[in-house]
């Protein structure tokens, strides 16, 4: 069971990816289960980024309906590889700063652990790499990256406190996709605080290393630079909140 504080930003997330589907060219299906383990390792390997090796089901398809609710009227067929099948499992693939997170380490590479990495080995078909306390927006070394990958690209950007050495970096210009809302910060008469501790940031959830949890970002691209819709699907394939959308999608038909 993903925890009710996902579900709820899960949902939101969602209505956004619903409402402004027509800026998407394609969409992807991830399930709630995988994006809470990735949240939960995104933080457990602080301060290092982590990247992520993300494999498709080959016999499960997107719902039908659920394709056709958040698809835009240009829609793109075939732009990617595993495009209309939802996301499986999640491997860790490695760790390392901003620059060297993307490169595969030696024992990604050979034959060693392919059972444990399905029928394509060491090739993903979409790869995930987080930012720590940093927008989901992708740098000149993540658009390199992203070349070389058959499927798609996706940030998960992290903004969370204690911060430790990796205070909120947010000088970056770019389109950004908030699981949740914005964290504002509020305020506060109390005197003689630092600054990050008058900075009173609401707090979304609390992650099982301890960290608070004050925002989540979430975005994908194709290696041309065009932006993939994200859906957030339960166990079924249908998406948090799928109700709501349900009735927009019955209403405009």
């Amino acid at each position: 069971m993903v925890e009710s504080w996902l579900v709820e930003l899960m949902t939101t997330y969602n209505e956004e990816s619903y409402t402004g589907r027509e800026a998407y060219t394609a969409q992807v299906h991830l399930p709630g289960q995988v994006f809470e383990s990735l949240v939960w390792w995104a933080l457990q390997a602080l301060p290092d980024e982590i990247l992520v090796g993300l494999d498709i089901d080959s016999e499960t398809p997107h719902v039908e309906e659920v394709d056709l609710a958040f698809s835009a009227q240009e829609s793109t067929s075939n732009l990617f590889q595993g495009q209309g099948y939802r996301i499986k499992e999640a491997h860790i693939v490695n760790r390392g700063d901003s620059y060297s997170v993307h490169h595969l380490p030696e024992d990604w590479t050979d034959d060693m652990f392919s059972s444990s990495r399905g029928s394509r080995a060491g090739r993903f078909t979409h790869w995930l790499h987080t930012h720590p306390n940093a927008p989901a927006i992708p740098s000149g070394a993540d658009a390199d990256a992203a070349q070389e990958t058959a499927g798609i690209d996706m940030i998960l950007g992290l903004r969370f406190s204690p911060e430790g050495p990796l205070p909120w970096f947010d000088d970056v210009e770019g389109q950004r996709r908030r699981v949740g809302k914005e964290a504002v910060p509020q305020p506060t008469k109390a005197r003689r605080r630092s600054f990050f501790q008058r900075q009173q940031l609401p707090v979304l959830g609390v992650a099982p290393s301890g960290h608070k949890i004050h925002e989540i970002q979430l975005i994908a691209f194709h290696k041309n630079g065009l932006g993939v819709n994200v859906v957030l699907v339960d166990e079924e394939g249908y998406p948090y909140g799928w109700s709501q959308f349900n009735d927009h999608a019955t209403s405009e038909a």
